[in-house]
């Protein structure tokens, strides 16, 4: 008696501590920060698993509820309720997904190893579930009758459509099979991005004589020293394969050994035969998707993803990637042939390799134009980079953004700013992050931590986020960019703009295809370096003067020389993505690194110019997201470009009647037309690849 009487004491004290814990977990309750924004600072690590698990159950029941329902199926009680599902899973995920990207840690990474099979089930329930497949068909079957406006339309043909591609009408054995393989691409899409980042969170390149750093600008010697500092390495140089870090070495260091080894290193990424080697999970991941697309009917993964795109065919992307390689690689090998001439110049006779592309190019640039970047970054600090990114979106669309300081932030390093309308409404909060640490992956993006939805009837705005890896501040100097890192930053605060002006109804119609997505973000890259807009932000840290008329006409000069090493770096890296994704069947000797070299050998590529991303480190496609659309980049660009010359052809890079298409067509509605339409309702036409030609000079 006396150990049942314990032990239901015990149950008690279990009962009570778990209800404890629950009212402690900031997933579980209504954020009551300013503006609604996840409360960073309560948040820890033990609180996901609880919200990831409560979350599912949730979800479960929601949809369970919607199957049980007696009533004969209708778009409210199916369709709308099921897109309203899952608010708790969702609201976790995002802040944990968020944070894994920008801030990841050994826990992190080991709670989403241990989640994703959990994830993958969990979706596979949902969108497997016969009863619920049936209601949605059945209101589907009868959608020429309900009336319905367009957003309800287009998110009734988007849930059949995700329940039909997501297996709903394979046999259960095949639909046991494709559970089977959605979990494993997931854990090995997880796991390849983990090792990435754990392979260069793990190289240094430690410099101890100050003679090795010849070429260097002051400030990159600073930054080396403050990074060697920071791993207890003071009085020596640290040199990381985060961008800011290995680029800057590789353009300017005059030491050629050491420029090969930190190349070496940048380029083998997760292809050191250590137990972050990604090639082993890279062949996996194209076989487990080739085996996914042929289980559901296709010759390969690319037809499977495609026909939910723009470009729909494999055919269509190949097209407009072998229209571009050409003058693409006929520039490449001009500028070769202009980096041999400095080599020739020093006196020296050896053939270029990877490691002395991107130092010599500079010594040819300056050469042509007398054009330094270590001349432009004074007038590049981050600051008025970022305020003229504000800037221009204030003079297009009427918006402001003022800092916040009394809001939890996702890392001590980030920012917090407000975006009001033109009418003074709130439209969303932004975060951005801007330099390179340990557990953030390379890179930059635009994600959310909140997406924009309606709560009550009213729309609910918002909370994005900017995470960049940018040249860091050093001692007695601020953050100074390179014109590609304005471009940068100019370019993921498009995506801001994208997420801040949404306006929809419906998680499941918020997106735009992957090849569309990129139209918002490229655009505002085409007002970084305008003449008109540097004379607004590009002010000297030191002494705020402007810079200089001479300045501006050498980067307007100089704008296309390069255009062949960067066009050739990018499409080899989109052919290599296509390439994986058509095979139609996967050899057993199967070899990544032979597949991945034969694949650009036999276009010509240059041995000087690797892919902009080698497969181990390839995360575009690799980790997910980008999977067989890592093309869509330049297919955006052939949007952009003809978008852009919108206002160039009005004589007025600010017009706000064009802006007001923009937003009014392109960056409000989500995905509740088709992309193209989109395009053409803005454009008044499809667009041509003339303006992309022109503004990479490969006409």
């Amino acid at each position: 008696m006396k150990k049942i009487m314990m032990a239901a004491a015990l149950t008690v004290l279990v009962a009570a501590c778990t209800e404890k814990q629950n009212e402690m977990n900031p997933f579980f309750t209504e954020y009551s920060t300013p503006f609604e924004v996840p409360p960073f600072n309560e948040i820890k690590q033990e609180h996901y698993k609880p919200a990831f698990i409560k979350g599912m159950e949730e979800e479960a029941a929601e949809i369970e509820a919607i199957c049980n329902n007696p009533e004969e199926p209708t778009f409210e009680n199916t369709i709308a309720a099921m897109d309203q599902s899952g608010k708790l899973l969702r609201k976790a995920q995002m802040v944990f997904y968020g944070l894994s990207g920008a801030n990841s840690n050994d826990e992190m990474d080991a709670l989403n190893q241990e989640m994703s099979p959990q994830f993958s089930k969990h979706s596979d329930d949902i969108r497997l579930n016969p009863v619920l497949f049936t209601r949605i068909k059945s209101v589907y079957e009868k959608k020429d009758q309900l009336n319905l406006n367009k957003e309800d339309a287009k998110l009734l043909e988007e849930t059949y459509k995700s329940f039909v591609r997501g297996g709903a009408n394979l046999p259960e054995d095949k639909q046991e099979l494709l559970r089977k393989l959605n979990s494993e691409i997931s854990l090995l899409q997880i796991s390849f991005a983990q090792n990435m980042r754990r392979d260069a969170d793990n190289y240094k390149l430690i410099i101890e004589k100050e003679s090795d750093l010849a070429g260097l600008s002051e400030t990159q010697i600073a930054t080396a020293a403050q990074a060697a500092k920071a791993a207890g390495l003071e009085g020596k140089w640290v040199f990381t394969l985060a961008n800011p870090s290995a680029l800057p070495f590789l353009q300017n260091a005059d030491n050629r050994e050491l420029r090969k080894e930190l190349f070496e290193a940048y380029i083998n990424r997760g292809n050191n035969n250590n137990e972050n080697d990604n090639k082993e999970i890279v062949r996996k991941l194209v076989e487990k998707r080739l085996e996914k697309a042929q289980l559901m009917g296709y010759e390969d993964y690319a037809s499977f993803v495609l026909e939910d795109r723009m470009a729909q065919t494999p055919e269509s992307v190949y097209e407009l990637l072998n229209e571009l390689w050409t003058p693409s690689l006929k520039k490449a090998k001009e500028e070769l042939t202009d980096i041999q001439a400095e080599i020739k110049k020093e006196g020296k006779n050896f053939t270029a390799e990877g490691w002395d592309w991107r130092y010599y190019f500079e010594k040819a640039k300056k050469a042509k134009f007398n054009l330094d970047e270590n001349e432009i970054r004074p007038y590049l600090k981050l600051e008025n980079v970022r305020d003229g990114a504000f800037y221009v979106a204030g003079k297009l669309y009427g918006i402001t953004f003022s800092s916040v300081s009394n809001l939890p932030l996702p890392h001590p390093d980030a920012e917090a700013f407000e975006c009001k309308d033109k009418d003074g409404t709130h439209l969303g909060i932004l975060y951005m992050d801007y330099f390179p640490r340990k557990g953030k992956r390379s890179g930059a993006w635009c994600g959310a931590y909140r997406a924009q939805t309606y709560k009550d009837g009213k729309r609910l705005a918002p909370v994005v986020t900017i995470v960049c890896n940018f040249s860091e501040p050093t001692p007695g100097k601020p953050a100074l960019l390179s014109a590609d890192e304005a471009s940068t930053l100019f370019h993921e605060f498009g995506h801001g703009l994208h997420n801040l002006f949404k306006d929809v109804h419906y998680y499941g119609i918020a997106g735009v295809p992957r090849d569309f997505v990129e139209l918002p973000s490229q655009i505002m890259e085409h007002w970084t370096l305008e003449p008109e807009v540097l004379k607004v932000y590009a002010k000297h840290y030191e002494t705020g003067e402007l810079i200089p008329e001479e300045l501006i006409e050498k980067l307007d000069k100089s704008g296309k020389y390069g255009q062949g090493f960067a066009t050739t770096e990018y499409l080899a890296a989109a052919y290599l993505d296509m390439d994986y994704h058509v095979l139609k069947q996967i050899p057993n000797n199967f070899n990544v690194a032979d597949f991945e070299f034969g694949t650009l050998a036999e276009r010509g590529l240059l041995k000087q110019i690797p892919a902009r991303y080698r497969s181990t480190y390839f995360n575009h496609t690799m980790g997910g997201g980008y999977t067989a659309g890592y093309y869509s980049y330049i297919w955006a660009e052939v949007l952009d470009c003809d978008a852009y010359q919108a206002f160039v052809e009005t004589g007025d890079i600010y017009n706000q009647e064009v802006a007001a298409r923009f937003r009014n067509y392109i960056l409000t509605p989500g995905g509740i037309d088709n992309a193209m339409d989109m395009y053409i309702n803005f454009r008044g036409s499809k667009p041509g690849t003339e303006a992309l030609l022109e503004n990479r000079g490969l006409k």
